[in-house]
């Protein structure tokens, strides 16, 4: 059974920020942010770190430069999410470039995905340099995100981590969505009337195990972002912001 990890936070300059203690035995700084200390204001207060969501621009800015430094990096690369399933080499990403899983081999560059209930995910090989984060909601998970980004690893030698994303318990979908997942153990429970309740991070877990990585090197996160107090939630308040997944390879 994969391992569920509740994050601790530690606080990095005027930031805290949430690790993934075990990336650091394999040479990767990553943490999760929150939505605080950061510069803006109104449903996006205030560590919000994305800018197609309608906040100030500027607001943006400052904030991605904040987690950057917490990270040890003067940028951070953050591509254009589609919800679909290209993988894209972070040397080749530019701030117009569509992709939804990131895949490092080796650079120093610091990598962030967003999200507000899907589900943020780090790859870790242990037998090399290489690491991917990915972008996973549920239309990124029908489209195959997890299997095209593990075509990049020998998924025996992968450590995963799920972060914090929203609960089954808030996360109902109508028939159009629930078909693409009920050849997935529990991963649906019955609602009312034609809706059911969907287990994105049990999908993601079902996929993982299914290409190959070994369940016991697959941890959740005990958080998730239900209410959209701690971590944004785009099912509990529209508009909202982004936080992220961030990671950098380290020496």
């Amino acid at each position: 059974m994969p391992v569920e990890v509740a994050l601790s936070p530690e606080v990095r300059g005027p930031l805290t920020v949430y690790p993934v203690e075990w990336a650091r035995a394999f040479g990767v700084d990553a943490f999760v942010t929150d939505r605080f200390h950061g510069a803006s204001d109104g449903p996006y207060e205030s560590l919000n770190l994305g800018d197609h969501v309608g906040d100030n621009l500027e607001h943006v800015r400052e904030n991605r430069r904040l987690v950057a430094c917490a990270i040890g990096a003067e940028r951070l690369v953050i591509v254009r999410q589609v919800h679909g399933a290209r993988v894209l080499n972070v040397r080749d990403a530019t701030p117009e470039s569509e992709a939804d899983a990131l895949l490092n081999a080796g650079s120093d560059l610091a990598l962030a995905i967003l999200v507000a209930d899907c589900v943020p995910i780090l790859l870790v090989e242990s037998t090399s340099s290489r690491f991917c984060l990915v972008h996973a909601g549920w239309r990124g998970l029908h489209a195959g995100i997890i299997a095209k980004a593990l075509e990049h690893f020998h998924a025996p030698d992968v450590h995963a981590f799920l972060g914090p994303s929203i609960s089954s318990a808030q996360y109902q979908v109508g028939p159009e969505v629930a078909i693409h997942f009920t050849g997935v153990a529990n991963a649906l429970a019955l609602d009312e009337a034609d809706r059911s309740r969907l287990d994105l991070r049990l999908v993601a877990a079902s996929q993982l195990e299914a290409a190959g990585v070994e369940d016991e090197r697959i941890s959740i996160a005990a958080q998730v972002t239900d209410g959209g107090d701690t971590y944004f939630s785009d099912r509990a308040h529209r508009p909202c912001g982004r936080f992220g997944l961030v990671a950098k390879r380290v020496s």
